[in-house]
Formats: structure tokens, C-alpha cells, sequence
């Protein structure tokens, strides 16, 4: 009987870390290379303090989501609607538009990334990427398969990140010093990475990961309250290694090219060598976030649409082929990556204030009493983002006008 508990507990554990790896390597994706590259440069050590500032923001609408999802044992859509019906389906609607959208960005990077390696062509780089995923949906155990890609490519990526810090010898001590007592503060740039972290569908990837493996109910809350902190923790060392390895470049003197600033840092870094590292970080961000984009875009859907349900992984496949197919043949549509963005800028406040209103609702949590503080600080950080996404969307709405 111990034995068997002992098994049960080492389940728990691997789903729980598999989960969080899985949230992480889809926030760490092509944009997240970009916008870190872009701000290092913009607020070269200060930007620690954002960093640092986003990070702790993050743990909080991370752990809001994960324990009271966890609680009532639904994922975010039929919570949505169980708190004002035509929420979830909205809610859906928009996350797996956002997630087809940004898919073909997720495989556009993990296309470039082998042509960085290989000097393939960028379509034949998309067919051989997208394969490769659509091969871990065909698993028999999806979930497991996924935990361990996920864990494996997140640990290359924190490694070769970590080489180059070593590479470019950052002032790791004036970066510090930055991220508690910073000369410069920009709130809109922290802002603007806890949208590229927990915005959209990323921060119902672990969540709904860990509710497909039925760890739910109020006996689990200590260790999925660690997963979502380990989930953070993750993308922030990843973030931070990422902003010394640049940092240490941009302080040499050298500018970064706009075209691509993440692989000219890595360039000027440690040439040859520097790129050919960008190109296996840069396919292992965009392959990791396209199995989280597919995953999670359709779990948004399933419990709302019996056909979906009934056919997962052919759905799951179905969108990762559409969205390879979209690129290759077309490229990446500006216009609607842009509304898309605007309208994954809605996702995390709607369905945060739904989770949250939800933690008061006996009949979707039971007699769980959600921390008054974490309901505070996520109703604060959900007007935050809900006054960001309607300016980004009142934005895009006066430039099609």
C-alpha cells in the first residue's frame, strides 16, 4: 500500500512539472526571444527590475488560475459559462483564433530556426517541424510525451542560454542591483511581458494539463500551487539568462539589428557559433509552443463541442496542419497576427475575473475559501490588462477604420 502511494505521489509529480514545463516552453516562444532582445536594449540593466516585477505579478495570476480551475474541477470555458453563460464559448472563440494565428508565428519561428541550423528552406523547415509534432499527438500516451518534450527542449534551451551568459560575461552584479533598485521604471513594458507570459492561451496550458490528469480537488492544492510557482519560476530563468546573454552584448557597444535583434545578439556574441545556438533556441521556442498552442487551443474547445471531444487528436493535428499550410503558403497574414494580438489582450482579463468571481461560487468550488490577497491582486492585475487590451484593440480598430 505504501509502495503504491509512494508510485502515486512520483505520478503527481511528473505531471505537475510536465505541466509546468508545458506553460513555460509556450510562453518561450518567438515573440518572447524578440521582446526580451528589444527591451534588454531599450532599458539595458533596469531591465531587471521589469523582469523581476513581471515575474512575481505572473506567480500570482498563475496561481489564481491553476488552484481555483484545480477546485472546481473544470477548465476555464465551462467555468466561463457557469458564471455568465456565452462567456466560455466566447472565451474559446477567441483563444483558438489567437492560437491558429500565433501558431503560424510558432511555426514560422521553429521553421527559421532550421534554416538558421541547416540552410533549409523556410516551407520545407515548417513541413519537417510540424511533423515532428503531429508524431507526439500520435503517442499513445499524448500527455506523458508531451510532459517529457516539453521538459527536454526547456532544459536545452535554459543551457545553451546559459552558455552564452557565460560567453558574453554580463555586469551580472549592476543587474541585480537594477532589479531591486532600478534607475530606470517603464510599468507598460512590465506590462507588457506579463501578457507575452500568462496572456492568451498560455496560462490555462499547464492548468488544463494538470485537470486532464485529474489532479484536482482541495488535497492537491500544496503541490499544484508549486507547479504554477515552478511554471513561472521556469520562464523567468529563462527570461532573466536570456536579458544577461543580450545585455552583456549590448553593453560591449554593439547595436542589434532590427530585423531580428535576438540572433545579431547571439552573433555579436559568439559568431558563428552564437548563431548556430539562436538557431537551436529559436526551433525549440517554436516547436514547444506550437504543441502548447495546438494542446491548449483545443482543450478550450472539446467540452463545448461533443464532435471535438470525440476526435482530439485529430483535431489537435487538423490545426497544426492548418497552420503550417497557412504559412507555407501564404506567409504570415500582418493583418490578422496584429487583430489576433489585440484580441488575445482580452483573453487573460475575461477569463481571469471569470476564475475569480467563480472562487465565490459554491456551487463551482464547493466549500474551498480562495486567499482574499491572491483575489485582490488578480482583480488588480485583471483591470490592468483588461484597460491594456482595449487600448490595443481601440488601436487597431482606428488603424482598419
Amino acid at each position: 500500500m505504501a509502495a503504491e502511494e509512494e508510485m502515486k505521489k512520483k505520478g503527481t509529480l511528473s505531471v505537475l512539472l510536465g505541466a509546468a514545463f508545458l506553460m513555460a516552453t509556450s510562453a518561450i516562444g518567438p515573440g518572447f526571444l524578440t521582446q526580451t532582445a528589444v527591451f534588454t536594449e531599450k532599458l539595458k540593466a533596469a531591465f531587471a527590475f521589469a523582469i523581476l516585477s513581471s515575474i512575481l505579478i505572473d506567480i500570482v495570476v498563475q496561481l489564481n488560475i491553476w488552484r481555483i480551475l484545480a477546485v472546481s474541477k473544470m477548465r476555464a470555458q465551462d467555468v466561463a459559462n457557469k458564471v455568465l453563460p456565452g462567456l466560455g464559448y466566447f472565451l474559446a472563440f477567441a483563444v483558438a483564433l489567437g492560437g491558429l494565428v500565433f501558431n503560424i508565428g510558432n511555426i514560422a519561428g521553429a521553421a527559421m530556426g532550421l534554416n538558421v541550423l541547416t540552410g533549409m528552406s523556410m516551407p520545407l523547415g515548417a513541413i519537417i517541424s510540424a511533423a515532428i509534432a503531429i508524431f507526439l499527438f500520435l503517442r499513445k500516451e499524448l500527455g506523458r510525451a508531451m510532459d517529457k518534450f516539453a521538459q527536454a527542449l526547456g532544459f536545452v534551451m535554459i543551457a545553451m542560454v546559459l552558455f552564452m551568459v557565460f560567453k558574453t560575461q554580463p555586469p551580472v552584479g549592476l543587474a541585480l542591483k537594477e532589479a531591486v533598485l532600478p534607475s530606470t521604471i517603464d510599468w507598460m513594458i512590465v506590462l507588457t511581458l506579463v501578457g507575452g507570459t500568462v496572456g492568451g492561451y498560455i496560462s490555462f496550458a499547464g492548468a488544463h494539463r494538470i485537470i486532464d490528469a485529474g489532479i484536482t480537488g482541495e488535497e492537491n492544492l500544496p503541490s499544484i500551487s508549486k507547479g504554477a510557482v515552478n511554471a513561472i519560476g521556469i520562464t523567468g530563468i529563462m527570461r532573466f539568462l536570456l536579458f544577461l546573454a543580450i545585455l552583456g552584448v549590448v553593453l560591449m557597444g554593439h547595436k542589434l539589428d532590427p530585423s531580428n535583434p535576438p540572433a545579431s545578439a547571439f552573433q555579436l556574441g559568439a559568431g558563428e557559433l552564437g548563431y548556430k545556438i539562436f538557431g537551436i533556441i529559436l526551433w525549440s521556442a517554436g516547436i514547444t509552443s506550437v504543441i502548447g498552442a495546438s494542446y491548449t487551443s483545443i482543450s478550450f474547445l472539446r467540452t463545448l463541442f461533443k464532435s471535438v471531444n470525440d476526435k482530439l487528436r485529430a483535431w489537435m493535428i487538423g490545426f497544426i496542419v492548418f497552420s503550417t499550410a497557412i504559412f507555407a503558403t501564404v506567409g504570415k497574414p500582418v493583418a490578422l497576427l496584429i487583430f489576433a494580438g489585440s484580441i488575445n489582450g482580452l483573453i487573460l482579463p475575461l477569463a481571469l475575473i471569470s476564475v475569480l468571481l467563480a472562487a465565490h461560487r459554491k456551487d463551482i468550488i464547493g466549500s474551498y475559501k480562495h486567499p482574499l490577497w491572491m483575489s485582490i491582486i488578480g482583480y488588480i492585475m485583471a483591470a490592468f490588462t483588461m484597460w491594456m487590451g482595449v487600448m490595443s484593440l481601440g488601436r487597431i480598430f482606428s488603424l482598419f477604420s
